[in-house]
């Protein structure tokens, strides 16, 4: 059956701007589909939501699949699945029904998916239910339900028991969906897919992708397994790559801050297998918005199998920040080759006092466009009796932003320094080093506002 699933996925879909989130490769592979006869019924979703567009592709896609895996078995392309192979087309909407029995007609089978049309609700748990009837035969071969679907369940029985049923019965179960106007929830395939769900289940968002996915599937199907697996995976330079596990199975290795290398020897050869891969990645991009996780990720093996990986986004949300004070200025300077000793003028520094420094940082919460916003921080100390005790205030304007509507505002690096001096009990001073409790207090509060006073009027009198 050869790479008969492979998925990237992410577990956030939304991250503030120097925000992290786990990303997973995951791949399965099974034997060939020629040493291991297979009975497929592919189910396929004729609801109302498919119409035109959806439909077509969908065909394409069935019948795609379909021409594979009849070459792939018979060796010709001569009309006829080979090796042992059938398969069936069950198609449903408020109720489903066996379109075609299992067969090796390639003709009867395309036949079949042509004479669909659409109309009706979505029953997904009738669909699992004619599916595992239409496979229950005595036969020795492996079974398997390819489920195509656009939206959600909308009549019928619930659907999971009956795919669980399925699946307990030796059944594997893929699952492609399409995002169309019912809507689809991906959580739900996942459900009822033959875990590990992220090898099993195979979304895209546009109708035109469909007959890829069907044809990447059914050439995996062909293939034997997988051997001498090789991914590369680069991430958008808007992130980097922070953590790398090891993987269920082979090796990977970080090439760079932005790159990795999976390799895998052997997948799925003698039984189905599944592998996954977890890293994380941080954001370090500037700017926010909707932004693709991947910027390249190419899979190779001694097959030549065809694997194409989704390509997961993310939302990143970028506060605005401000800097209260500035940062000090850097001095460079370069250490020359086989220089041993270098003697640098970093210029002058002033004390601003001795003791702690404490430096914090608050956001402002729904800053409104062009309004600049007066900022207050008060610092005190407890002392051992609960008693409070000034030990600074600091106000400061921060500026207006322009973004077009209101967003919080990050203020960073406000800095307090605290002699240790100010530390004492009773007139004694504390042991250097020892443990103090200070509390902070934010006042905020616009600066410029819409507010007039009324306009006098000369009324005549």
């Amino acid at each position: 059956m050869g790479v008969t699933n492979a998925n990237k996925t992410v577990n956030v879909r939304r991250v503030d701007c120097d925000g992290s989130l786990q990303v997973t490769l995951a791949l399965t592979a099974a034997p060939n589909i020629i040493a291991s006869p297979t009975d497929i019924a592919l189910v396929l979703d004729r609801s109302g939501s498919m119409a035109g567009t959806p439909l077509t592709s969908m065909k394409l896609g069935a019948k795609t699949f379909i021409d594979i895996l009849a070459e792939s078995t018979d060796g010709a392309a001569d009309g006829q699945i080979g090796s042992g192979s059938r398969i069936g087309v069950v198609s449903f909407a408020n109720s489903a029904r066996v379109d075609a029995p299992l067969s090796t007609s390639v003709d009867a089978l395309k036949a079949a998916v042509d004479a669909l049309t659409a109309g009706g609700s979505t029953n997904h748990g009738d669909a699992f239910q004619k599916a595992t009837d239409l496979l229950d035969t005595a036969s020795g071969s492996a079974k398997v339900i390819v489920l195509f679907t656009d939206g959600n369940t909308t009549t019928g029985l619930p659907p999971a028991p009956l795919a669980q049923a399925a699946k307990d019965k030796g059944i594997i179960i893929y699952c492609i969906g399409l995002v169309g106007s019912d809507g689809l929830d991906v959580s739900t395939l996942n459900q009822w897919a033959t875990p590990p769900a992220a090898t099993h289940v195979s979304v895209t968002p546009n109708a035109e992708d469909l007959e890829d996915l069907f044809a990447q599937l059914a050439a995996n199907l062909s293939k034997p397994g997988a051997t001498e697996v090789v991914i590369e995976d680069v991430v958008n330079a808007d992130f980097e790559i922070i953590s790398l596990s090891q993987p269920t199975k082979g090796t990977a290795v970080q090439l760079s801050p932005t790159s990795l290398r999976w390799k895998i020897p052997s997948l799925g050869v003698t039984g189905s297998e599944s592998a996954q891969v977890d890293f994380f990645v941080r954001h370090v991009g500037l700017a926010a918005g909707e932004k693709p996780v991947n910027e390249s990720i190419s899979y190779t093996d001694k097959e030549g199998n065809l694997v194409l990986f989704p390509d997961p986004t993310v939302e990143v949300s970028c506060d605005v920040v401000t800097y209260p004070e500035a940062c000090p200025e850097p001095v460079e300077f370069t250490v020359e080759g086989c220089q041993d000793a270098v003697v640098v003028d970093m210029g002058e520094v002033y004390l601003e006092s001795l003791g702690r420094i404490l430096q914090l940082d608050v956001t402002l919460k729904n800053v409104c466009p062009e309004t600049r916003v007066a900022l207050a921080a008060i610092l005190t100390e407890t002392d051992e009796d609960g008693m409070e005790h000034q030990r600074g205030m600091k106000t400061m304007v921060i500026p207006a932003h322009s973004a077009p509507v209101c967003r919080d505002v990050q203020v960073k690096c406000i800095k307090f320094v605290v002699p240790d001096a100010l530390n004492t009990v009773e007139g004694e001073p504390l042991p250097l080093c020892s443990p103090r409790k200070f509390t902070a207090r934010f006042l905020a509060h616009n600066i410029d506002t819409d507010y007039r006073c009324c306009e006098s009027m000369d009324t005549g009198r």
